[in-house]
Order: C-alpha cells, then sequence, then structure tokens
C-alpha cells in the first residue's frame, strides 16, 4: 500500500531547511499540487503545533505532521521528505527530524489504514533506521518496497 502513496513524485530529498516550518510546508507540497489538501490543512497543522507542541514527532528523527479531515484533506495522500542535516522541531529527545512523513485521509477509516501501512516501517527497528538513513529517491523506495 505505501508504494501507491508514496510514488516518486511525492518523495523529496533535501540538504537542509532553515525551520520545521520549512519542512512542513516542503513537505506538504506534493500534496498540494495534487489537490489532495487545500492550503487550510497546512494551517491546522501550524495551528496545532501552536497549540499542543510538536505532538507528531513520534520518535527520534520522525515526525508525521496532519491534521483533520475536514481541515482541509480533499483525498487520501502520503508524502516524504528527507532531510539530509536534519531539522529541530523543539521535541527533545526527538531531535532532530531527518524524515517528515505528511499523511492526510479523506476519512477515519483511510486514516487508520495508512497509519497501519506506516507501522510496519516504524515498528520494525531496522527498517526504521534504513530509512532516517537513507538518503537518496533510490534508497527511500528500497525501504518502502521492503527490499
Amino acid at each position: 500500500m505505501l508504494t501507491q502513496w508514496l510514488t516518486p513524485q511525492h518523495i523529496r530529498v533535501v540538504e537542509q531547511v532553515s525551520d520545521w516550518q520549512e519542512a512542513v510546508r516542503l513537505s506538504a507540497e506534493p500534496l498540494l499540487a495534487a489537490g489532495a489538501i487545500s492550503p487550510a490543512y497546512l494551517d491546522a497543522i501550524f495551528t496545532s503545533h501552536a497549540e499542543l507542541g510538536p505532538y507528531y514527532v513520534l520518535a527520534p528523527g520522525l515526525a508525521m505532521p496532519h491534521a483533520r479531515p475536514e481541515q482541509g484533506a480533499r483525498k487520501n495522500g502520503l508524502s516524504l521528505l528527507h532531510v539530509k542535516n536534519g531539522v529541530n522541531f523543539q521535541a527533545d529527545e526527538n531531535d532532530p527530524v531527518y524524515v517528515v512523513i505528511m499523511l492526510c485521509a479523506v476519512s477515519g477509516d483511510d486514516h487508520i489504514q495508512m497509519i497501519t501501512a506506516l507501522a510496519d516501517v516504524f515498528s520494525d527497528e531496522s527498517r526504521l533506521q534504513q530509512l532516517l538513513s537513507a538518503s537518496t529517491l533510490s534508497a527511500i523506495k528500497a525501504v518502502i518496497e521492503n527490499k
């Protein structure tokens, strides 16, 4: 399922970003371009971050910003941004973040299916470390495809 969502057009590798906001914006670009989210979706992520902090930084090196379906999700989608030099999200022991996966789902059921597919990668320590250290599109694709 991940290969269906994380196509090469939805994966981007950059050397560095100026701050966590730029990382979130860059991770959103493929979903905005595909019409999967509206700009309001991005606004909702920034608002939630201001209110709750970086709750979506799930593990050392890994962030998964998202908002509720009604906050601008138009269709299901995933995108991945790899920041080679890492970026701080003010997430204490989970900083720096190297992989930002933006998720958008139009329903709770779709959200759960996408999280379940991602959990296959996140729960496998070896695959997660491979993803965090993968700095090329082909290396990222190999982790996603479990090769």
